[in-house]
């Protein structure tokens, strides 16, 4: 697991093109029932189109709402896995101005307001974490404790019983190895590190 990109808060840009009015919405999501649900809030049903593309890990999803295939959906799709961000929804909304882009025309509109939108929004870094159950003698907590603190490890619980002490740990999942070392060497291999 490494970390992804995702954005910090909501964005919105605004631009015109040929008369037509692009105005793109962007929200960081964790699910697609969340994605879907940004849709229904920031759909203008007096648009002429309301496109929108959502990147969830490996899952994703697009529509050209009623625009010619390919033409909207798919660019905005592109645009945010050409800004390498994760987690996102991006809905792109068109009211008509007259003039008729063409294929090119719209493929452009549609992912440059996408592309330009999630250019100038804030992005945070998403650290992923995972749980793990630590079980040492209580003659070890120590060392176990200071182990924890240098690797960035959380205690979200723990457990005490004859033999000795458990911990529910969060942590990064890149630094689990790291902590493995650290409490086989301090604890001389009888620390049991046990990840959910």
């Amino acid at each position: 697991m490494s970390t992804t990109t995702t954005l910090a808060a909501p964005a919105r840009l605004e631009i015109d093109v040929k008369k037509s009015r692009f105005l793109a919405q962007a929200a960081p999501v964790a699910s697609p029932e969340e994605a879907l649900a940004f849709l229904s809030n920031v759909s203008d049903p007096s648009a002429t189109h309301n496109c929108w593309a959502y990147r969830i890990g490996q899952g994703y999803r697009f529509s050209d709402d009623g625009e010619p295939a390919s033409t909207a959906g798919k660019p905005i799709l592109a645009a945010i896995d050409g800004q390498g961000i994760d987690g996102v929804m991006v809905v792109v909304t068109r009211w008509f101005g007259g003039i008729k882009l063409g294929a090119g025309g719209l493929v452009r509109a549609y992912g440059g307001t996408a592309a330009e939108c999630l250019r100038q929004a804030e992005r945070r870094v998403v650290v992923p974490h995972l749980t793990a159950h630590l079980t040492c003698a209580f003659e070890h907590a120590g060392s176990a404790y200071s182990a924890l603190h240098q690797h960035g490890a959380e205690k979200t619980g723990e457990r005490y019983a004859p033999e000795g002490l458990t911990l529910t740990l969060r942590l990064p999942a890149a630094n689990l190895d790291a902590l493995a070392n650290t409490l086989r060497d301090a604890t001389r291999g009888q620390a049991r590190l046990v990840v959910d």
